[in-house]
C-alpha cells in the first residue's frame, strides 16, 4: 500500500526551528521524495526533494540555506530541518512521492500524505 505520513508541524515564533518527518511505504529507493507547501490564496510551491542519497538534493530559492532535506532509508522517513523560520513559511507542507526529477519539478506527484500545518507567528 502506498502511503505517506507527515509530522513535526506546529506553531513557533520567527527565527525557531522545526523538523517534519515523512514515513512513507511501498516506495522504491528510486522514487524521489520531497515537499511542496500550500498557503491559503497561494500557488502550490515546491520547497525541497530528495533522491536516493543525501548527495542528490534540491531546494527553491526561499529556502535555500535555511532547510536542509534528508532521508534514513533504513526508516523509510524523509525529514526537513527548517531553521531561521520567517512568517512567510506559514503554510500546510505536503511530503509527496515523484517517479523522476522531472515530475518534481512540476510537482507532479504520484501519491501525497494529508500535510502538516506550520505556523510562524509571534
Amino acid at each position: 500500500q502506498l502511503q505517506l505520513v507527515e509530522s513535526g508541524g506546529g506553531l513557533v515564533q520567527p527565527g525557531g526551528s522545526l523538523r517534519l518527518s515523512c514515513v512513507t511505504s511501498g516506495f522504491s529507493l528510486d522514487y524521489y521524495i520531497g515537499w511542496f507547501r500550500q498557503a491559503p490564496g497561494k500557488e502550490r510551491e515546491g520547497v525541497s526533494s530528495i533522491g536516493k542519497s543525501d548527495s542528490n538534493t534540491n531546494y527553491s530559492d526561499s529556502v535555500k540555506g535555511r532547510f536542509t532535506i534528508s532521508r534514513d532509508n533504513a526508516k523509510n522517513t524523509v525529514y526537513l530541518q527548517m531553521n531561521s523560520l520567517k512568517p512567510e513559511d506559514t503554510a500546510v507542507y505536503y511530503c509527496a512521492a515523484f517517479p523522476n526529477w522531472i515530475s518534481w519539478s512540476r510537482l507532479d506527484f504520484v501519491h501525497r500524505g494529508q500535510g502538516t500545518q506550520v505556523t510562524v507567528s509571534s
